[in-house]
């Protein structure tokens, strides 16, 4: 087993920053990474366009209208956004914010959705950790909140059996990640400086040779031998599996409480400012989601696999769907503490800046709802609305 490397989210952990900066690694530090937060398979191209409108419910929950008649919402067609997934496919959303209308535009990039956010495009999105905290020091802290949590888990470190049978086999060996500095990316480079290994980050040279490869090619690069392993995301990682690699390292093992964010929700601050009933019904509608995932597992994961056809183009296959639905944790917190852990995992490795993350959070309706409910409140680190 590998010592533990991250930080809980309850407590700091003098070592943790061996595998999670990569969530901010390609924040400002390296300029010439685009952030790409990983695409599921069959993921589109291009972005759709805001339209796909849902149907609209004739009274919310609360019985009253709200102060917008629309509200646009982003997320990618990956499990990991699988609250995004199967609120919409159940409707669980739409329930709570009764006449009105939704609005969604699915994206396969992080930075087009902040874009779009910025833009007016979306007001609310599911996103990962590096995206938000680049959109959010990008603006100088003008642009968004998160204002929720959505996501824990879905990356493992998968090899090819026959060439490394443990962690101590990586030398000299070929391992994939997603995107130069992406989060897969810098997880994998933390890892291997915590075992010794030296590897030069902007190559990619080293020990252990880190190839960059998209999540798209990475099952043909195995498949043809280019590569021993990969630091991947689910479905890649059990799309691996189905072609004869063997999980060796599952990153929630190596977080102390078995927890670090991967989906984030976001919300533009005028947005926020503006229409606060409408963000606190689109949270009541995440807080359902997640408690009806629970309470639905194999419901909620044919919704999400569903979805994915319909926005994607292609299902995932069982083999596929079902460990990698089943490794990952849909919940409300949003793990405060590994975001900023993450950061400061960062700025450590030299490869950002110190940024000010002050403001990043607003839990506050979160937090409103979460109590309506007999649930007790959720921290943000000392990274609240100042």
């Amino acid at each position: 087993m590998a010592p533990n490397l991250a930080p809980s989210h309850t407590r700091a952990r003098p070592n943790a920053g061996r595998i999670r900066r990569s969530a901010v690694a390609a924040v400002a530090g390296l300029t010439a990474v685009t952030l790409l937060s990983a695409c599921s398979y069959g993921s589109k191209a291009d972005d759709r366009k805001p339209g796909a409108d849902s149907a609209a419910g004739s009274a919310g929950a609360s019985g009253a209208k709200l102060s917008a008649d629309t509200v646009k919402i982003g997320y990618f067609a990956n499990l990991t956004h699988g609250t995004a997934l199967v609120g919409l496919q159940e409707g669980l959303f739409q329930k709570e914010l009764g006449t009105t209308q939704i609005k969604t535009q699915v994206f396969n990039a992080g930075p087009s959705e902040i874009e779009a956010l910025n833009a007016g495009s979306i007001d609310i999105g599911w996103i990962g950790p590096s995206p938000a905290i680049n959109g959010y020091t990008k603006s100088d802290g003008q642009s968004l909140k998160i204002i929720g949590g959505s996501a824990s888990g879905g990356v493992k470190l998968v090899v090819n059996p026959d060439k490394i049978s443990s962690l101590d086999d990586l030398k000299g060996k070929k391992i994939a990640t997603p995107q130069l500095g992406n989060t897969q990316d810098v997880a994998l480079l933390n890892y291997l400086a915590g075992k010794g290994y030296k590897v030069d980050a902007a190559s990619g040279a080293g020990d252990v040779s880190v190839v960059r490869t998209d999540n798209k090619v990475t099952p043909d690069a195995y498949r043809q031998g280019s590569i021993d392993g990969a630091w991947v995301p689910e479905p890649t990682a059990s799309k691996l599996v189905t072609l004869g690699a063997k999980v060796l390292l599952n990153e929630k093992d190596v977080w102390p409480d078995k927890k670090f964010v991967i989906t984030n929700i976001i919300v533009s601050q005028k947005f926020l400012k503006e229409h606060p009933d409408v963000v606190e019904a689109v949270l009541r509608g995440s807080v359902n989601t997640n408690a009806f995932i629970k309470a639905n597992p194999d419901k909620a994961k044919a919704d999400a696999n569903d979805a994915i056809k319909k926005e994607a183009g292609n299902a995932l296959e069982p083999a596929i769907l079902d460990p990698a639905w089943a490794d990952i944790d849909f919940l409300d917190d949003p793990l405060a503490n590994t975001l900023q852990a993450e950061a400061d995992h960062a700025v450590t490795a030299g490869l950002l800046k110190k940024p000010n993350l002050n403001g990043i959070y607003d839990l506050t309706l979160l937090n409103k709802v979460l109590a309506a409910k007999g649930q007790g409140p959720v921290a943000d680190a000392g990274l609240g609305a100042k």
